[in-house]
């Protein structure tokens, strides 16, 4: 069992975000959240809320606001997660002045209030599938050179580069994960990501589902309780390291729907569209530095995390 400790989780609200809370209060820790509420929902919450009695606190607050600093000043967490963004890469090209706001000064905020409230750790929420860019070879390893091609992986290499700093200038311990394709359950139906929420909603409604392009461009799907126990042992281990979360293995978004239209029982096949401008073909991250700092290895297939998802959207449906 864990020693408990305080912990503070900003954008604790979203879809990730919560249910590391959640995994965080069954570990016996006490949580503060901090998210604006801008893509996270209370909702997310209500576990928490009803099991984290006392040991559950929420603020609702913007990263960029300096008030986020004076909070983590008087409840100082000794570990901070650090998962609130702007999350949608195209919205990044869109306005990268926005996105850099949001995830580089914003980020600094929260480095700056972890410094002042004495924490001893800051856990990143990187971005595999943007940071290194057009990889030479798959899967990619952490030695990969970083060559982002849009602003929102700038902005989350920037990050990295200055945990690396705070590191160094301050004795501020940090692991960065770059996280491949995240999902699972509370997985919202907006951002570049949520093709297996958008999928499950679609499905479930006897809607078609477009597929952009061929099909076969290949992602690394990892599902959210695997990231989860990713960040929770990152709260102890795997310092001064980047850590790839993936599961090394390519899915192709036709592979996906093949699974999930299986598991939905629907025989109705996609429909396709045109491919996306600038889309990556191929994504995969090799997971092994993570196995061997964190003792963590993904455990949960496509096909087991997508039925868990389609469960969830069933009985959010039924009850709404």
């Amino acid at each position: 069992m864990k020693t408990p400790y305080r912990a503070l989780v900003t954008g604790g609200a979203g879809f990730i975000g919560s249910t590391l809370v959640d995994r965080l209060l069954a570990e016996g820790h006490t949580v503060d959240v901090v998210d604006n509420l801008s893509t996270g929902s209370l909702a997310n919450l209500a576990e928490a809320r009803a099991n984290g009695t006392g040991r559950f606190h929420f603020h609702q607050l913007d990263v960029r606001s300096p008030a986020v600093v004076e909070l983590m000043a008087r409840r100082q967490p000794e570990v901070v997660y650090h998962l609130a963004a702007q999350a949608d890469v195209r919205v990044s090209v869109a306005d990268p002045v926005l996105d850099a706001d949001i995830n580089v000064l914003g980020s600094l905020r929260v480095l700056e209030g972890a410094r002042g409230a004495g924490a001893r750790k800051v856990v990143f929420a990187s971005s595999g599938g943007t940071i290194y860019g057009d990889a030479d070879q798959l899967p990619i390893k952490e030695s990969q050179p970083q060559k982002p091609l849009s602003p929102y992986g700038v902005a989350k290499k920037a990050v990295g580069d200055y945990l690396y700093a705070y590191r160094e200038l301050h004795g501020l311990e940090y692991t960065a994960l770059a996280l491949a394709n995240v999902y699972g359950p509370r997985q919202d139906l907006r951002g570049e990501a949520g093709v297996v929420a958008i999928f499950a909603g679609r499905l479930l409604s006897g809607e078609p589902c477009l597929i952009f392009g061929d099909g076969k461009q290949t992602r690394d799907f990892v599902f959210v309780d695997d990231v989860v126990d990713a960040f929770s042992r990152a709260g102890e281990r795997g310092t001064g390291l980047l850590c790839n979360i993936g599961t090394g293995t390519e899915t192709s978004v036709n592979d996906l729907y093949a699974a999930m239209a299986r598991n939905a029982g629907v025989t109705q096949p996609p429909i396709y569209g045109p491919a996306r401008p600038g889309e990556l073909q191929r994504s995969a991250l090799d997971p092994s530095r993570a196995t061997i700092h964190l003792g963590w290895k993904p455990w949960t297939t496509v096909e087991k995390g997508t039925a868990a998802v389609l469960d969830w959207s069933r009985q959010r449906s039924e009850a709404g």
